[in-house]
This record gives C-alpha cells, structure tokens and sequence, in this order.
C-alpha cells in the first residue's frame, strides 16, 4: 500500500472482470472493492480481481461470512486470489441477509480460522455501522469491533473499519468520535454514496438499511427539489473532509465511494472535486 489515495470506489464482479469502461478510469493503485453477492464462483470472482490488478489498481475482493458455505471455499478461494491476483488485501463483512448459510455465524469467526494471515493477506477492511445495524444492537457492534482490534494487535493484520453509506456527515463525525472515546483506534474509512438519482438512493437505503439518514437528507434539502436535483455528494463529503483534515486525531482517514450512480459519474465527481488527481500520488500511505 505505497500510495495514499483519499477516496476507494466499488464494482460488482461483472464490471470488475468484463467492462471496458474501467479501463484508464480510475488512479493507479487505488483501492477498487468487487462485491460478493454470493451468486459467483470462485473463479469468477479470482478472475475479476486479477483483471483489477492487471489494470493497475489495488482489488480488494469482498469476503461475506454467512455466504462462505465452508472452509474448503474460504481456503481456496483466499489461496487463489492472494496466488493468482496478487491481493493482499481484502474486505470481510457478516453478510447480513444469509444470517443462518454457512458455516461462519459473523466475521470474527472468519479471522480466527487464520485462513487470511496464511495466505500472506496484511491489510482488511471491516464492517461498520453508523446508524445501526438491523442484526445486532449497538454494545453487540461496539464489543465486535473490540475483538476485531485485539485480534489485529495479537496477529499484526492492519485493521481499518469501512462503513455502509449515509447522508449525514455530523452522524459520521460523532460516530467516530464515540468510537475513539471507547477506546477504539482502528482508521475509518466513511461509506458515501456518489452521484445519483434520488429514486436509486432509495430503493439501495431501504435494502442498507439507511432509511433515516437518507430522510435526513430529503428533510434538509427538500423532499422535491432533492428529487428533482438529485443527490450532491458534496454536501456530505465537504464536512467530513474538513473534519479529518483539521484534526490530528480524528479516526477518519477517507471515503469509500458506492457508485449507485455509475462508476464514470463517480470517477467525474472524484476528479472534478481533487479528490483522485495527481496530487494524490504524493502522500505515504497512512491509512
């Protein structure tokens, strides 16, 4: 991880291993997360990470706990992406929907097979979840993370929280703030949503569960003006931004963008802010 990039983006495994439109689209070495939605094999998905790489970025595949149906798939499918795609990093999430598939009941269960360390995987996104999760209460969550960042300290995996997309930045800058007050150390790396239709935010809030943070935004900006407009990420990133860069202590290192809009519409709004230009490139990695 030689390059600091203040800003990941996501694919889905089809884009990842088959569409033209990435290529030359985003900054080399940047962080490009390929989703699992539990329907693609392994070879698929080893596929979609080594063409990520092969076009220079940094692919980060996704490892759902309750969509792993067991430690013979893990173990290959970790093998195999470290093997053929080089990846050293990964994100490991619960995979909420899939609460009783598998073998693996929540992401803690997934560390401690070892499977990652293994493998020669050193860097890993985890879940996180400003406004709640609809699996686990808060104390659940918060004692989750605490046994995340032991684990991480005992094993020297280099940990970071990765959240689900939301609408109001004070919620985020007190989340983590609460966080850090617990004792929690670990970078965030805040989930925002890119450039989109209102419409398609909705449909991807009700299935995230970010219903509230999204009428957060609708209250804010008016529900139809918002509609028609559509959604500016920058009334949410701007604070967060400011908030991280004049504070020597905050956990928030950057953002991780869900493109719902389109990953081009994402990469225009990214350069156009100065958010991925050349400048980027300039920074050691701290996150």
């Amino acid at each position: 991880m030689s390059n600091y990039i203040p800003a990941s983006i996501e694919v889905s495994p089809k884009q990842a291993a088959e569409s033209d439109a990435i290529i030359g689209l985003f900054p080399l070495g940047g962080r490009v997360y390929i989703t699992d939605v539990g329907t693609d094999t392994t070879e698929y998905l080893v596929k979609a990470a080594k063409r990520v790489r092969d076009l220079g970025y940094e692919p980060v595949p996704h490892f759902a706990s309750r969509r792993m149906v067991g430690a013979d798939i893990l173990e290959d499918r970790v093998k195999r992406m470290v093997q053929e795609a080089s990846v050293s990093d990964v994100l490991v999430i619960g995979g909420g929907l899939e609460k009783e598939a598998g073998e693996f009941a929540s992401t803690m269960k997934l560390l401690e097979t070892g499977v990652f360390q293994r493998h020669g995987i050193t860097h890993m996104g985890i879940a996180g979840h400003p406004e709640g999760s609809p699996d686990f209460d808060e104390d659940t969550a918060m004692e989750a993370l605490h046994q995340k960042q032991a684990f991480a300290a005992a094993t020297g995996l280099n940990l970071r929280i990765v959240t689900q997309f939301g609408f109001d930045a004070e919620k985020f800058i007190d989340w983590t703030k609460d966080l850090q007050a617990a004792g929690i150390t670990m970078p965030v790396h805040l989930g925002v949503a890119g450039p989109a239709k209102v419409t398609t935010l909705i449909r991807f809030a009700a299935m995230c569960g970010v219903g509230n943070s999204l009428s957060f935004l609708k209250k804010r900006g008016g529900a139809m003006a918002t509609m028609i407009k559509g959604f500016d990420p920058n009334d949410i990133v701007d604070p967060i931004e400011t908030h991280w860069r004049t504070s020597e202590t905050s956990l928030i290192k950057q953002i991780h963008v869900f493109p719902f809009g389109g990953a081009k519409k994402s990469t225009s709004w990214l350069t156009e802010r100065g958010s991925w230009s050349t400048d980027t490139f300039r920074i050691a990695a701290t996150a």
